[in-house]
């Protein structure tokens, strides 16, 4: 029986194309199959550092946190070509020593799980996992993978529960229902809102059905669900402007060639360009536009649908086309970011603050503008993308059309998003009801 379940694992060294580099080459990965499951591994490399001159010979070997090892096909094939010779042979004899020592890995576990074939693969000793050390882990990979945002949220995450419990490690059976109510209380009384809290036990849930999953606890200790603890919702409260109060801030008389005018069409661009956020607009690059068009898929769709992401088509319109015009770095090569926000040379960190930077002074320039112009409301960057679903569906526009519109995988998250509208809806009809 035990000869069956080894025979069940299954590994193979391939190109992970679930998701590109921006350099159009694929990360190679470790991927191990057991009872119709698959999970891939990264693999990286560290090149041997020594006080004699940099070789083409020099030595590859596993290490879990350096560089990722990616290739094109054309690439890939060559250095998995038997026959061929240095430097490509190096890494042909570094991969299939990786391969050998998950094959080993394999061949020492008794009953094969995910957990106890990592233990041993990464040299883990048993019993050593425990919600930090997964929130660490699962941070670790974010981070390699260039989502850096998520990884702050794991990140924060962990320094919380430290700081709840003192502890630098929390097993899997202190999670218990209580102790997630007397961490949310807790959470609350520090000053968190209920969406931070939603946030960092989310966090918490995923790593832990991840352990469950992979059999290190008990399925009948599972703390989360109906009748256990629930994890809160918070109140996001989303402001939509009215298409008189955009048009305002359209003709708002910035300075011409100002900090103020340009930022001011940041918010501008990402409303008329179906609401994407400030990291999509970062992102674009001259190579998006296609005649009349700009077709681009959502950075955040992208992770969640790697196989189908969902694009989104916007028309240039005269506004976006003169945004563009005025603000786009020229000349308009292909991969040129048209916006002057990101590098093509950034690491997945100094992205992240690029973004975070823009974001912030189109916040600053905005809120000026409408204390300016006497809004009511506070307006951000993400109103934009709210007022451009809104002023959709004021016109008529079906759920469907908005949600194509938004980029949306489902209908679902769009009526989150015009719920808002809906209630101020009703509350127009009841009153016009009332109105004798």
């Amino acid at each position: 029986m035990q000869k069956v379940q080894r025979l069940l694992a299954i590994t193979s060294i391939l190109l992970d194309k679930r998701k590109s580099h921006k350099d159009t080459t694929f990360p190679v990965k470790l991927r191990v199959t057991y009872n119709r499951m698959q999970k891939y591994y990264p693999i990286r490399y560290a090149i041997k550092q020594t006080n004699q001159i940099p070789t083409k010979h020099q030595k590859y070997w596993l290490t879990r946190f350096e560089k990722t090892i990616s290739f094109s096909d054309e690439e890939f094939q060559t250095v998995r070509d038997a026959t061929c010779r240095e430097p490509n042979r190096t890494m042909f004899n570094f991969l299939n020593e990786i391969e050998a020592i998950a094959i080993s890995a394999i061949s020492k576990i008794p009953s094969f799980t995910f957990t106890l074939f990592e233990e041993t693969y990464f040299n883990k000793p048993v019993g050593e996992k425990n919600i930090i050390s997964e929130l660490e882990s699962v941070k670790k990979e974010l981070t390699m993978d260039g989502r850096v945002s998520t990884a702050i949220s794991y990140n924060c995450t962990i320094e919380s529960l430290k700081k709840f419990t003192t502890k630098e490690k929390i097993s899997f059976e202190d999670l218990t229902v209580s102790f997630l109510k007397d961490y949310e209380k807790w959470m609350l009384s520090k000053k968190n809102s209920l969406t931070t809290v939603g946030i960092y036990l989310r966090n918490v849930r995923t790593v832990y059905n991840k352990a469950k999953k992979e059999g290190v606890v008990t399925p009948g200790l599972y703390p989360f669900g109906e009748g256990k603890y629930e994890i809160p919702t918070g109140k996001n409260i989303k402001k939509a402007l009215k298409f008189e109060e955009i048009k305002k801030i359209a003709a708002y008389a910035a300075e011409v060639g100002s900090v103020e005018e340009m930022y001011r069409d940041y918010w501008l661009f990402s409303y008329l360009c179906n609401g994407i956020n400030i990291k999509d607009i970062a992102r674009l690059t001259y190579g998006n536009i296609e005649g009349e068009l700009i077709k681009l898929t959502r950075a955040k769709t992208e992770r969640e649908k790697r196989h189908s992401p969902r694009p989104i088509t916007i028309i240039i319109t005269k506004q976006i086309s003169r945004i563009i015009n005025q603000w786009g770095i020229k000349p308009e090569f292909k991969d040129q970011h048209i916006f002057p926000i990101l590098k093509k040379e950034m690491t997945p960190e100094e992205e992240y603050k690029a973004i975070q930077q823009a974001t912030k002074q189109i916040n600053k320039y905005i809120k000026r503008i409408a204390k300016a112009l006497e809004f009511t409301d506070k307006v951000t960057s993400y109103t934009a993308r709210h007022s451009f679903a809104t002023v959709l569906k004021r016109s008529g526009a079906s759920v469907e059309f908005i949600s194509e519109s938004l980029g949306h995988s489902n209908t679902t998250t769009t009526e989150n998003y015009l719920a808002d509208f809906e209630i101020e809806e009703k509350r127009k009809w009841a009153e016009k009801a009332g109105d004798f």
